[in-house]
């Protein structure tokens, strides 16, 4: 059974009026219709797709549409382009081509960007094979035979140039460049990819490659981007995108995207729904295999995915770990008070904190703070250090923790748009960059900011203790309605205060502590001078009573009285 596709006219009407979120709603819900009624699945969209869109057939689509974030992006791309064009010969200037769907949108970009480059008026004879940038395919023996199929489709629809690369890639493109006066080349490269760490919409190419400088017109675009324009635009893409495929490697490393499964039981094949249909962006790689790291030991992490309501004993010791995130403290110029209510927060609710740490504004140093906490604690909070500014680096430190790079979060800046406006446009979108694949966004509708939970780590964006009081209760909502957060058995202490000196104390004190293993004892005085404390705390009150009783029996009556802290 094909999977089910929308009609091209139904997507195209819907994406340029609605908002992203929106319009997976209505394919949702199009989807449910259809199948209910036992429709027929419509053909995809790219088989009625043309190759032969013109240059300004591309332009006109874009101008027309309702999508002023497409419109954006696209205004962007196009200056970008120019800017290359302007800087550097036709001669000069080369596109990387693999067939997917990035290259294929960065495709037509140049296709209108030339065009509106030469001039509509000098171009009014230009036809649609006229496409004069020299085009660099990679063929690879692990490639997909529909992206090369793709590939050639293209080559010969628009007449690209093709400069095929059957070698390694680097060794290629150093030959290539010796033989052509190439010296930029144009890539599809989103903020998402793996090669787009540190690079900018011109970048030098890196230390041991051949010299060239890398234009990224559509860095910038998010997944919904890429989509938007493909729609909108009514161009061919490659046939695999349509068979639940949304991030394409090799035959070795890429699957269909699991989140697009069709289940239907009267069909042995296993069914899936079109790329575009993925209603959430930041899952586009899930596709790729992966394989898991084995078990030191056999034993399995402390912590997978952050906390579930599995069964756990009343009495299980529960640890948790903050961080701050800020040069202020540590210069002494402000005082973390977040800290000393997060700690009394998860001690109401029965939690053990192992350790409270303030850090730099520095990836690095956030990067192995979270690394370190995450895999010995339940849960790891931290706060400090998220925004725009250049010292807000919490986000990239713990997406670096987790091995993950940040990438565009589509909701996250609608969110972030609604709240700032006309300050986060289109085309700067930094602010909605999150670790990819392991995000969860928690909404609460006192909150104007969903909160970021990233596997067992949970970020707090408040400034002050009653910022964070408001976000704290919000997270014990959800999370304890999500059956996430478990509730555990709330610690019980006593306090005794006494005269006598410390050196008195301190032999029966230690010696009750190994009695006594499953209590915390402490001792500590208000002032040098003023009374000892002596401080029981625990999860079982007849073993507080009992540890109370020994220490008393070694004295003289009297000697302990108990103080009530609360």
């Amino acid at each position: 059974m094909p999977p089910f596709q929308v009609t091209p006219s139904k997507c195209i009407v819907r994406l340029s009026k609605f908002t992203f979120s929106q319009f997976h709603h209505f394919q949702n819900a199009s989807v449910k219709s259809k199948r209910g009624n036992n429709l027929k699945c419509s053909p995809s969209p790219s088989q009625d797709f043309p190759f032969l869109s013109s240059q300004m057939e591309i332009d006109k689509a874009i101008k027309e549409c309702d999508d002023r974030r497409l419109k954006t992006k696209y205004n962007n791309a196009i200056y970008v382009i120019q800017r290359a064009l302007a800087l550097y010969s036709i001669e000069e200037v080369a596109f990387s081509f693999n067939g997917g769907k990035d290259s294929t949108v960065l495709l037509h970009l140049l296709r209108a960007g030339y065009f509106l480059h030469k001039g509509e008026q000098s171009c009014t004879n230009v036809g649609v094979k006229d496409f004069p940038i020299r085009t660099i395919y990679f063929d690879c023996p692990s490639a997909f035979p529909e992206i090369n199929s793709f590939t050639y489709d293209a080559a010969n629809a628009y007449g690209l140039q093709l400069d095929i690369i059957r070698s390694d890639f680097k060794s290629g493109l150093e030959a290539l460049l010796k033989s052509k006066p190439i010296r930029a080349i144009f890539l599809g490269v989103r903020m998402g990819d793996p090669t787009a760490v540190g690079q900018e919409q011109f970048s030098p190419s890196s230390i041991g490659w051949p010299p060239f400088m890398r234009v990224n017109p559509i860095l910038d675009w998010s997944y919904r981007d890429v989509w938007a324009f493909l729609l909108t635009c009514k161009v061919h893409y490659c046939s695999l995108y349509d068979q639940g495929y949304t991030s394409i490697g090799s035959i070795y490393d890429t699957v269909p995207n699991s989140l697009l499964s069709i289940n239907n039981s009267s069909s042995s094949k296993e069914a899936f729904r079109p790329a575009y249909l993925l209603s959430d962006g930041r899952l586009e790689r899930a596709g790729r295999v992966k394989k898991l790291p084995h078990s030191v030991g056999g034993k399995k992490p402390v912590v997978a995915n952050g906390l579930t309501s599995m069964d756990l004993p009343k009495s299980s010791l529960l640890m948790a770990s903050a961080i701050a995130v800020g040069d202020e403290i540590l210069f002494g110029t402000a005082e973390d008070q977040l800290g000393h209510s997060l700690c009394k927060k998860l001690h109401s609710i029965g939690w053990s904190v192992s350790q409270t740490t303030v850090v730099r504004n520095d990836i690095d140093s956030v990067a192995e703070e979270v690394e370190r906490r995450q895999s010995t604690n339940d849960m790891v909070f931290i706060y400090g250090g998220v925004g725009p500014l250049h010292s807000d680096v919490t986000l990239a430190g713990v997406a670096k923790a987790f091995g993950v790079r940040l990438a565009p979060d589509e909701e996250f800046e609608e969110y972030l748009r609604h709240l700032i406006g006309d300050q986060c446009t289109g085309d700067r979108n930094e602010m909605a960059l999150l670790p990819e694949g392991i995000t969860e966004l928690l909404h609460h509708e006192k909150l104007m900011v969903p909160l970021i939970k990233c596997k067992n780590v949970i970020i707090f964006t408040a400034t002050n203790v009653l910022e964070l009081d408001d976000e704290w209760n919000c997270l014990i909502e959800l999370m304890r309605s999500g059956g996430e957060l478990v509730m555990a058995q709330p610690f019980v202490s006593k306090c005794l205060t006494t005269s006598l000196a410390d050196l008195e104390v301190a032999q029966p004190v230690s010696k009750l502590c190994l009695k006594f293993p499953d209590l915390y004892i402490g001792c500590y005085h208000i002032s040098r001078r003023g009374p000892l404390r002596i401080y029981f705390e625990g999860k079982d009150q007849d073993r507080i009573e009992s540890a109370k009783e020994a220490l008393c029996k070694k004295f003289q009556p009297g000697a302990f009285s108990e103080i009530n802290l609360s």
